[in-house]
């Protein structure tokens, strides 16, 4: 069925604006079908465009799902960079985030599940975003902020396990805390849980000391 030629006239006159709505239609699709799965049309109808503008601002279906992947990328960077690095501040953080982003967790678990063998998609530009983010995690074991004693690379791994399990695996989540991740109880105890483990990146000078035993 062709669009009014108004909705057309309005789309083309705002780009950035309709940019940001397939990517926000297109997140949609990957998170419910993975990259194999997800259909153009299905994304183009979510969006209120026809394909053909689609492929015009995105070349093909790797396209798209590269400006998504850069799209979250980019505000996790702006994020990460406004954060003081303090891990409890982190740690929070970041569970905060996934708690409220579960297509981009699902996104990313779909693109596991589908791309085993198979070359990354943009995986030049994805490494050199996790590169910046292990140097900015150097710089905090620099300044005194984790324990330079630990690999940030494990660092990175443990903080994103951490924070990203509870949304990725929602079910083993309910099983053992018989509540979902959505549960806002749930949600408020993993917090003070964070804030408390996080005292396992400090420097060991930095850690609170044991208090005697009363008696």
């Amino acid at each position: 069925m062709p669009r009014p030629a108004k909705l057309e006239s309005i789309t083309a006159r705002n780009p950035e604006r309709t940019r940001a709505r397939i990517r926000s239609a297109a997140l949609k699709e990957f998170a419910a079908h993975g990259f194999a799965g997800a259909r153009v049309d299905v994304i183009a109808r979510r969006a209120a465009i026809n394909k053909r503008m689609l492929y015009h601002y995105f070349g093909d279906k790797e396209g798209l799902f590269k400006a998504v992947l850069r799209q979250k990328i980019s505000d996790r960077q702006a994020w990460a960079e406004n954060l003081s690095g303090d891990p409890a501040e982190s740690l929070t953080f970041w569970f905060e985030a996934a708690c409220k982003d579960l297509d981009w967790v699902r996104m990313l678990e779909w693109e596991a599940l589908q791309g085993a063998n198979k070359k990354l998609i943009d995986a030049k530009q994805r490494q050199a975003a996790m590169a910046g983010a292990l140097k900015r995690l150097r710089q905090r074991q620099a300044r005194g902020q984790i324990s330079s004693e630990l690999d940030p690379r494990h660092v990175m791994l443990a903080m994103r396990s951490l924070t990203m399990f509870p949304a990725a695996f929602p079910q083993l989540t309910e099983l053992i805390m018989n509540r979902p991740v959505t549960d806002p109880k749930f949600q408020r105890e993993r917090v003070e849980f964070l804030k408390k483990f996080a005292v396992a990146f400090l420097p060991a000078d930095r850690r609170p000391k044991p208090q005697p035993c009363k008696g």
